[in-house]
């Protein structure tokens, strides 16, 4: 008679397997978090680094033609006034600018403001908050954008402008033309000024007058909270010994760095060269 030969069958506790199962759906759902969360960050960064730039940069290219048309239209417009005027046995209303006609420092407008050198009535209406009223240019940078007025972020340098600091000189008075524009997304306009050296030249267009400015100095690193970089006659209340002592027509540029932060300030100064009227 043959004996039956009894197999043990291993005993697999159900508490155990119910916990490795747990721990199995807890790496897994991790997992998943993770590369959930690195799409949306890489998404991001995708945004804000590529889309904020592009769309920013096409707004302030429109908005650029836009205030080219619309200039060329009131040039136009003046230039058939002119005619008519002549036509009637009169001088042309207004007058108008030679080249040869100057002005000293201490001249100024109707409105009481300093004239820049070179113009006889260079006044501009005052903008209004946030409205983009000349163009910048920059030909060691290839940038040519709007300047509007104000230095939000939402309405002037989200959209790739660059902004005007209220209180601080318009363009070609006598004073500090102090700007400001992001050097990172959203167009970032001023990405490349640390680029920029002494004798290369900014322009500066408005309906009336294009004022050159010639960068002059710079300063690679200041507080962000160091005013004295735009005030009328620009100098450093942080770093000694950088700006100016004396009145005279300047221009400032002003963005965050180093790359990517805006711990600190980078600063480009400029005097104003030469003025051409429209």
């Amino acid at each position: 008679m043959r004996v039956p030969v009894i197999h043990r069958v291993p005993v697999v506790h159900q508490q155990a397997r119910r916990r490795r199962a747990r721990y199995a759906r807890l790496l897994w759902n991790g997992a998943e978090i993770l590369v959930t969360l690195g799409v949306v960050l890489m998404l991001l960064v995708v945004h804000q680094l590529w889309w904020t730039n592009r769309q920013a940069r096409e707004g302030a290219e429109r908005k650029v033609q836009a205030l080219e048309r619309e200039w060329a239209g009131e040039w136009e417009r003046g230039r058939e006034g002119d005619g008519r005027d002549r036509d009637e046995g009169g001088s042309a209303a207004g007058g108008s600018v030679s080249d040869g006609d100057s002005a000293s420092p201490g001249d100024s407008d109707s409105d009481g403001s300093p004239r820049a050198p070179g113009s006889a009535s260079a006044a501009n209406p005052r903008p209004r908050w946030t409205q983009a009223y000349a163009i910048l240019t920059i030909p060691r940078l290839g940038l040519r954008v709007p300047v509007a007025e104000g230095i939000s972020k939402a309405n002037v340098l989200n959209k790739g402008y660059v902004g005007h600091y209220p209180g601080t000189a318009q363009p070609g008075r006598a004073g500090n033309f102090a700007l400001a524009g992001h050097r990172n997304t959203h167009g970032e306009p001023f990405r490349y000024i640390n680029r920029l050296r002494r004798g290369d030249r900014i322009e500066v267009e408005t309906p009336a007058a294009v004022y050159t400015y010639v960068v002059d100095r710079t300063l690679a690193q200041t507080s962000a909270g160091d005013g004295g970089v735009i005030r009328e006659v620009p100098r450093s209340t942080v770093r000694a010994g950088y700006g100016y002592t004396d009145p005279g027509y300047y221009l400032t540029l002003t963005t965050c760095t180093p790359e990517y932060t805006s711990k600190y300030r980078l600063v480009v100064w400029g005097k104003l060269g030469s003025m051409r009227p429209r």
